[in-house]
């Protein structure tokens, strides 16, 4: 596998903006260390796992790192699917799944019914190439 094109921290930041200021709630951020370590995790799987994590595994490392570590305010959920997605696509892959199947596992997710593991399988039957 080639190295994976990771999502910048400032991409990040401006992607959580853009969905408060699209879809409501307060902007801000409640710690820099939680979400630091949330951009860290999938960098880290891929680094230290053996055998190398997969890119829907990573993907899966940013959402879970940001919906388990709430590092923003609100609109956590939002944020760390649209950087799953985002890097899914950055990296030659997008989901096929539809709007009500994606709302439904992150609603999952975030709630600590669906494993990281569980999301990256989830993600690798779901993609499209």
């Amino acid at each position: 596998m080639p190295k994976p094109v990771w999502v910048r921290d400032d991409v990040v930041l401006a992607i959580h903006r853009r969905q408060i200021a699209e879809h409501g709630g307060l902007e801000g951020l409640r710690d820099i260390k939680l979400l630091e370590s949330a951009l860290a995790k999938p960098k880290n799987l891929y680094r230290y796992s053996n055998p190398k994590a997969t890119i829907p595994m990573l993907a899966a490392g940013y959402a879970y790192g940001l919906t388990q570590n709430h590092p923003f305010v609100d609109g956590n959920k939002r944020t760390a699917f649209t950087v799953c997605r985002l890097f899914l696509r950055l990296n030659g892959m997008d989901l096929s799944a539809s709007q009500e199947e994606k709302y439904k596992i992150f609603m999952k997710l975030a709630s600590g019914k669906l494993t990281e593991k569980k999301l990256a399988e989830w993600l690798l039957h779901n993609l499209i190439d």
